[in-house]
């Protein structure tokens, strides 16, 4: 499972969003090796990774805060940048078809709340406090990859951390974050469609996992 690679960011979303966003995926969210379409910046998701990426950054840096107001803090913000629902269905790889609302009911919340822990637990380990966009490469219009250095604070030397994001003018949304080297919900879809897999195709075992998993971080345990 992805929780144990990062030990050191939906409510319930409809079925029919769910089946729209797996139909989609392929093109919406490829991966960001795949070849670019265009090599220009994009000065728009520039300026809203340097605004939305320093507010993280600046919020988990912040020593007043309690760990519990740093986290219920760090959900709001992943709620209002992230979508959320498209990373929900593009997590469940082929299995975004097949899933039952019932079921979609049930993987969206509990997924929700793991996203959120996998991200703050992993730019909180960057322990930095400035966050400076250094470029960025459209793949198409509307889906840009933005490169930026996290510096400051705990950090001998600058950490590269890049975001995908879609949208365009004002309105703009991180669909995936490579820390470490490593693109968190491709990743995680790895690991999730395996995980499916390895149970003849049963979502239920994927989301009892994920349940487990949230039930050990309520009582202080490691995922």
């Amino acid at each position: 499972m992805t929780s144990r690679r990062f030990t050191r960011l939906l409510t319930q979303v409809a079925f029919a969003v769910a089946l729209a966003i797996g139909a989609t995926l392929a093109v919406s969210i490829a991966s960001p090796g795949a070849a670019f379409a265009q090599s220009s910046r994009d000065a728009g998701a520039e300026q809203f990774v340097q605004g939305q990426g320093q507010r993280i950054i600046t919020l988990l840096s912040n020593p007043a805060l309690s760990p519990p107001d740093k986290t219920r803090a760090f959900k709001a913000i992943v709620d209002q940048i992230a979508d959320v629902p498209r990373i929900t269905g593009f997590v469940l790889g082929k299995y975004a078809r097949s899933i039952t609302p019932a079921q979609m009911q049930r993987f969206a919340p509990i997924f929700r709340a793991y996203e959120q822990s996998v991200y703050e637990t992993q730019l909180s380990n960057f322990h930095g406090r400035t966050l400076r966009v250094t470029g960025s490469v459209a793949r198409r219009p509307g889906d840009v990859v933005v490169s930026t250095v996290i510096s400051g604070g705990g950090l001998s030397q600058p950490l590269p951390v890049a975001w995908r994001v879609l949208g365009g003018g004002g309105s703009w949304k991180v669909v995936d974050v490579q820390a470490s080297g490593v693109w968190l919900a491709i990743t995680q879809q790895q690991d999730f469609v395996s995980t499916i897999d390895n149970h003849g195709g049963d979502i239920d075992a994927l989301i009892s996992q994920l349940q487990q998993q949230a039930r050990r971080r309520e009582a202080g345990g490691s995922n």
